[in-house]
């Protein structure tokens, strides 16, 4: 069905006028957000412990910032990696701080994320008919670890070395396919340069993707079923 166009008062703002130019052309994307976001209906009953999820958000949002002036500065490379987190640390004007609130920002990443999980133990969240909402939470949380593992081993310190090392022979402890899958992960015979490039791009791009996928899958879900649901 063809989509019907608003016509908008001449002596309207500019940005309505602007507003309305978009709506009439991608109507799509304005009415997921009046459904999900501005015209969304919220439960009377919301207390403290319903923060935590938008602040989760939040987080995830500071982190993506950080992280991308970050990669600005890091080189993914075994002999450079340390030294170019040190000039991101001494030389980049504040990087410091940047740096800071990207490693502090991991853990209260998951101080909240435990509290919002904490929450939707407590309200029995993970029952009928919310059961989709709690499987993508506990994706977004191993999604999570598997971000943070990567994460704390791009400066590539001692820490970060003896890290990868004793993760990575954990899989190869599997049974039958855990040595292959050993060399896989570490792209070598030994921690090294590919490694850190392997780690380095998961950390960057793939996790990342599918962490937002996930937010997004767990916010309509929750959203799609708040609706059935009659409100207190």
């Amino acid at each position: 069905m063809a989509h019907e166009f608003k016509d908008i008062d001449p002596n309207a703002s500019t940005g309505a006028k602007v507003t309305n130019w978009f709506e009439n052309r991608f109507p799509t994307a304005f009415s997921a957000y009046k459904v999900h976001m501005s015209e969304y209906y919220a439960p009377k009953n919301f207390n403290f412990w319903y923060i935590f999820g938008s602040l989760a958000l939040l987080v995830l949002v500071i982190q993506i910032v950080t992280g991308i002036f970050l990669v600005m500065h890091y080189k993914p490379d075994a002999e450079k990696a340390f030294a170019s987190v040190e000039y991101i640390m001494r030389d980049v004007p504040w990087g410091w701080l940047i740096r800071y609130m990207h490693s502090t920002g991991a853990s209260a990443f998951f101080v909240v994320v435990y509290l919002h999980m904490f929450r939707g133990l407590l309200y029995g969240s993970y029952r009928k008919p919310r059961e989709l909402v709690w499987i993508f939470g506990c994706a977004i949380f191993l999604a999570l670890m598997a971000e943070a593992f990567m994460g704390y081993l791009l400066p590539w310190g001692q820490m970060s070395y003896w890290g990868a090392q004793v993760i990575v022979n954990l899989f190869a402890a599997i049974p039958f396919v855990g040595p292959d899958l050993a060399i896989l992960i570490r792209g070598d015979y030994v921690v090294g340069d590919a490694t850190l490039n392997r780690f380095f791009s998961f950390h960057v791009i793939a996790v990342p993707l599918v962490l937002l996928g996930l937010v997004v899958a767990h916010l309509l879900a929750l959203h799609d079923v708040a609706r059935t649901i009659p409100m207190v």
